[in-house]
């Protein structure tokens, strides 16, 4: 009774099994996190000799307030939560029957031989966000525990890999450390490691070896992103999936490196320091099983040569890409994905048979180069056009003819006039779904948009009037934008007195329900008072959105009313 008093007995209460002549009770819970306790009240906690979850999470106890005798009836405890307090060191005795060990987000500096230590059950220990050095492990920390599978000692103070880990270990988090070396045999005898995370820490080459990763036959992901490596380590395992090398200072890639790893599904090499001669051609081709490569941010001047044929995304912006040539993209004819923007492509330099192969594509992405126009043999299959940030003057239907399935396109950011678009040229996208002509030269809506247009941006333009027949071929139009360049956040959303709805503020940022008439008075373009025809809207049904806001005065915007719901018949 007492103990329940302090908020200390069971969470869920109840009898035993109907006829079974007991008033059994479930193992209690206490729920003791989220408060400001500063001790362990053990002299209630010792009477729950059948505790099995004890949660202090997010309190103020700190070591004093944690004694070890708090825990010697606890016979049975299986999960402990003691993370986000003021812990300085560790408990020195844990009980035997530990299965889950949280620690984290505290001060520790500090663990023993029987923290974690001879506990045959236990499987997770999480000891991230401390003040862990390497001498506040002891070397026998983890000895006779053989079924951890988690242990997190991310973001502490290690200046190497500890060489007394677990060796039942599948999942080990070592980010965010100071760790310039893996001692050799430090990972020998981590077999059954499936993923490993070293990124942000200080590793050069120096502090791996060819041994380092040799004895992790089941290693499937390895992060070594953020560290100071100059070159891909030697002795990768094989059954690696994800390799993960961005943000290092690797300038050579070598294929010898990477032959046996057969079954890499993702490489990431962004913002390394490749240049022009880093990755030789074939260098990656024997990764067979390569789905997505990341190459951004390594002033390359074309893309790589010889490219493994199965590859499906290739990631390849904030480079040095001068010219796309005929035979460029051939060895990966099942890319669906490639990425080229911020690049420096050139209209003359993107040669018109540069896509021919790629017929499994689906998204392309040219945005932030100088190109003029639009390339040319763009694959038939695609979904995503990203031409934004180039030096568009004109369009014309020749190069979107085909491109039937398209369903996004961005031409936002180029120097586009109405008329320097072509009679046509939207004739052919009949799935477009989305177009984004912001921000370019344009005086008037342009005319004969596709059918299927659901998402229209017109805004940073200069349109300063909306005719009558702007929308006619585009009934299904959901989304308007219009705003002129400078914006806000709306500030007020009421009823005005006639019971429509009305927005005020610089900037549209409330999505209306379908059933709602709504009346929008916002500002954007360079719109007047009398700018939009009072028919604009009528034939758009399917419309909840216009956006206006930042233009010379407020301007009233109709939308056509939706249809009212009719009552279901009643049933029989």
């Amino acid at each position: 009774q007492e103990a329940e008093k302090q908020g200390l007995g069971p969470s869920v209460e109840g009898p035993g099994p109907r006829g079974s002549g007991c008033e059994c009770r479930p193992p209690p819970r206490p729920a003791l996190q989220n408060n400001q306790l500063q001790e362990l009240p053990y002299n209630e906690l010792s009477r729950l000799s059948g505790l099995r979850t004890l949660n202090l999470h997010n309190n103020l106890i700190s070591s004093e307030g944690l004694p070890d005798e708090a825990f010697e009836s606890l016979t049975q405890l299986q999960h402990i939560y003691v993370a986000h307090n003021k812990l300085s060191v560790a408990p020195q005795f844990l009980p035997r029957s530990l299965r889950v060990a949280d620690l984290a987000a505290n001060e520790v500096t500090e663990i023993f031989p029987l923290t974690f230590g001879e506990k045959p059950a236990l499987r997770s220990v999480y000891l991230h966000n401390n003040q862990l050095s390497n001498a506040g492990l002891p070397p026998d920390a983890f000895r006779g525990s053989e079924a951890v599978a988690t242990l997190s000692l991310s973001s502490n103070q290690l200046s190497y890999v500890p060489p007394s880990l677990p060796p039942s270990l599948e999942r080990l988090h070592l980010q965010n450390n100071l760790i310039s070396k893996v001692p050799r045999g430090a990972l020998s005898r981590q077999t059954h490691l499936r993923e490993l995370y070293l990124q942000h820490n200080q590793l050069t080459d120096s502090g791996l070896d060819a041994t380092t990763f040799s004895k992790l036959h089941r290693l499937e992901y390895l992060d070594l992103s953020h560290n100071q490596l100059a070159a891909v380590p030697a002795g990768l395992p094989r059954t690696l999936a994800v390799l993960h090398l961005g943000r290092n200072r690797i300038r050579w890639v070598e294929a010898a490196r990477l032959g046996g790893l057969r079954g890499l599904r993702y490489l990431l090499l962004q913002h390394n320091q490749l240049g022009a001669t880093g990755l030789p051609a074939g260098a990656l081709r024997p990764l067979r099983g390569l789905h997505t490569l990341h190459l951004y941010g390594n002033r390359l001047d074309r893309v790589p040569q010889a490219l493994p044929r199965r590859l499906r995304a290739l990631v390849l912006p904030h480079n040095r890409v001068a010219a796309l040539g005929a035979r460029d993209l051939t060895s990966t004819p099942r890319l669906a994905e490639l990425n080229l923007a911020y690049n420096c492509l050139a209209s003359a330099r993107v040669h018109l048979r540069a896509f021919r192969r790629l017929r499994a594509l689906r998204s392309l992405d040219l945005a932030g180069n100088q190109l003029t126009q639009l390339p040319s043999g763009l694959p038939a299959g695609l979904h995503t056009l990203r031409l934004q940030r180039n030096q568009l003057r004109t369009l014309e239907p020749e190069p979107l003819a085909g491109l039937h399935q398209l369903q996004e396109l961005s031409l936002a950011h180029n120097r586009l006039r109405v008329g320097g678009i072509g009679p046509g040229t939207w004739h052919e996208l009949q799935a477009l779904q989305v177009l984004d002509l912001s921000h370019n030269e344009l005086s008037f809506v342009p005319p004969d948009l596709p059918e299927a247009l659901e998402e229209l941006h017109l805004q940073g333009n200069r349109i300063g009037h909306v005719g009558p027949e702007a929308f006619l071929s585009t009934p299904r139009l959901r989304a308007l934008f219009l705003r002129y360049p400078a914006g806000g956040r709306v500030r007020q959303l009421q009823v005005d007195r006639a019971g429509l709805w009305a927005v005020r503020g610089p900037r549209w940022a409330c999505p209306l329900e379908h059933a709602l008439t709504p009346i929008f008075w916002s500002r954007a373009n360079r719109l007047h008072m009398t700018s939009i025809a009072p028919e604009a809207f009528l034939g758009l049904l399917h419309l909840r959105v216009v956006d206006t806001t930042g233009n010379p005065e407020p301007v009233l915007v109709r939308l056509p009313p939706t249809a009212p719901r009719q009552p279901r018949a009643a049933g029989p």
